[in-house]
């Protein structure tokens, strides 16, 4: 597998997640800009598209006009005022999504230098799977999962035992 070039344990837990879930002969559109796990997706053998940078808060339209299998969006919601929004836009019947989650023990995370790169939300696993169920959404699968940092301190004691991400793998419900 790619393991060892993945930056990031999350990488490898969310590959493995969309094997489990999505086949390779699907075609995928991932919001966001293309990224390091577009590029792993692609070479894992899936057919990816990516958004292309718009405001999707303000413009569903490429979302709306994708005309194939899967939705995926990895850390992609915390950075929207309205997920909601993107996820009612979707026009096919699965979609696989992550969010940070939202830890206790430290604040948001906010980029004061790029108005866009911040998160207006960390959620609690619960706030996704309502959000998604009233978008039209059923959670089929989910997982937790921790992301443990090599630095010294506290946080990074309580980061290698506090899940951080939630990954769900989902379905329309009015379809």
């Amino acid at each position: 597998m790619y393991e060892k070039n993945f930056p990031h344990k999350r990488f490898n837990i969310t590959l493995e997640f969309l094997q489990k879930h999505i086949s390779k002969d699907a075609s995928i559109l991932d919001l966001g800009v293309k990224n390091p796990f577009s590029k792993i997706m692609e070479d894992a053998g899936y057919n990816v598209e990516n958004t292309t940078g718009k405001d999707l808060d303000d413009d569903v339209s490429e979302i709306e006009s994708f005309t194939g299998d899967v939705v995926t969006a990895f850390e992609i919601f915390e950075h929207l005022v309205s997920p909601y929004t993107s996820l009612k836009a979707i026009p096919c019947n699965k979609a696989v999504i992550s969010v940070p989650l939202k830890l206790w023990f430290a604040s948001a995370y906010r980029n004061k230098n790029d108005i866009r790169d911040q998160h207006y939300h960390e959620f609690e696993s619960w706030q996704l799977d309502y959000v998604l169920e009233k978008a039209g959404w059923k959670v089929v699968d989910s997982i937790k999962f921790t992301n443990p940092v090599k630095k010294l301190g506290l946080r990074p004691i309580l980061r290698s035992f506090t899940d951080r991400y939630y990954l769900v793998y989902c379905q329309k419900t009015n379809s």
